[in-house]
């Protein structure tokens, strides 16, 4: 599990470094989320290994909105009026993402032959 954990942690390091070495507007996460998302298909033993890591943190991904949400409430009174843009944005933001993990997940259901 650490090493599963390091190897996350390597590749979104790789991919911040990449992204601020370039200027690139694209998130360093994001970078590294792709780099790994290739590692996985050059070497699919690298999935296998870190498969059941994967599915503990996904279990307790919900742990990592108390951040945000502590940030909220701290700042609960300077929103002021910025309260409906920023609502707005949350559930426009939202709703794309919904979207968009449906549109994936289909995607690569098809890609995959959507075994049951």
């Amino acid at each position: 599990m650490i090493q599963s954990i390091a190897i996350l942690l390597g590749f979104q390091l790789a991919g911040e470094i990449t992204a601020r070495a370039l200027g690139l507007s694209l998130p360093g996460p994001v970078l590294g989320l792709a780099a790994l998302f290739i590692a996985f298909v050059i070497w699919p033993r690298l999935h296998e290994m870190m498969a059941g890591t994967a599915r503990g943190l996904l279990l307790h991904l919900s742990l990592l909105f108390v951040p945000a949400g502590v940030g909220i409430v701290r700042h609960l009174d300077s929103l002021g009026a910025q309260t409906i843009p920023i609502l707005l944005a949350i559930l426009v933001s939202t709703a794309l993402a919904i979207a968009a993990g449906a549109w994936v997940f289909t995607l690569v259901d098809r890609l995959t032959g959507g075994t049951e």
